[in-house]
């Protein structure tokens, strides 16, 4: 089965420059590259909110989860259930990308397939599979 939903965490995920020094890191492109595909796209962050107004979040995703607006944390079952439920999708149908393992097990328990981040060229290849896209973003990397 193709996923319909691409839930990403925001510092360690959308922040990996994949060791290059300039330009936008590719897992934003990636989420572009999905979301123009028709693949639902969230933010899930632990952060207390997103502070100053970030125009591009409105660009990259459907639905912005902020565990301090919410009052609900990762690796808490209850946040991944939260952003699915507001994506529209079963949790089945979404994969979730964080960089800190015990969040992607959390993601896991809630029923999402989990993608543990490490390293740019995999987390491209692995979402590429997962998502039944030929290209994702960040093609420097693959």
């Amino acid at each position: 089965m193709v996923l319909k939903g691409l839930v990403v965490d925001f510092g360690g995920v959308l922040t990996d420059r994949g060791g290059a020094s300039s330009g936008r890191p590719p897992l934003v492109d990636a989420v572009l590259a999905a979301r123009a595909a028709g693949i639902r796209t969230a933010l899930l962050s632990n952060a207390d909110g997103p502070g100053a107004p970030v125009p591009w979040l409105d660009e990259l995703f459907d639905v912005v989860v902020f565990s301090g607006e919410v009052g609900i944390a990762k690796p808490d079952v209850a946040v991944y259930q939260l952003t699915v439920r507001r994506l529209g999708l079963p949790p089945e149908q979404c994969v979730f990308v964080d960089d800190l393992l015990g969040n992607v097990r959390g993601a896991v328990a809630a029923g999402l397939v989990g993608v543990h981040h490490t390293a740019v060229a995999t987390t491209l290849a692995e979402l590429r599979v997962l998502l039944g896209l030929v290209t994702l973003g960040g093609e420097d990397f693959a």
